[in-house]
């Protein structure tokens, strides 16, 4: 599913906004999200999941091709916890 698919849905869904409108709200939720996650913060949405930006500290790896010895520098990562509605939804 696209960002315009999931428009289309919220305009046929939804009465009484223009497709123009249903696309800003879809942009304005995205929008908000990421500013939440940029801050570190978590997002918890109800009957859904959990959106969780996790920091990794630096560690020794190998190239696979040379078997080189890199450093993977530390970075933060965005992981995602299914609530038990929606694992229950997707295992039934």
């Amino acid at each position: 599913m696209t960002k315009a698919d999931i428009v289309d849905t919220v305009y046929e869904k939804v009465g009484g906004f223009s497709k123009k409108e249903a696309a800003d709200i879809v942009e304005t939720v995205f929008e908000t999200a990421k500013k939440t996650l940029e801050k570190g913060e978590k997002i918890k949405i109800s009957g859904f999941g959990n959106f969780v930006v996790r920091d990794k500290r630096a560690r020794s790896g190998r190239n696979p091709q040379t078997g080189q010895e890199i450093t993977i520098s530390a970075r933060r990562v965005l992981t995602f916890k299914p609530s038990l509605v929606l694992n229950k939804a997707l295992n039934s």
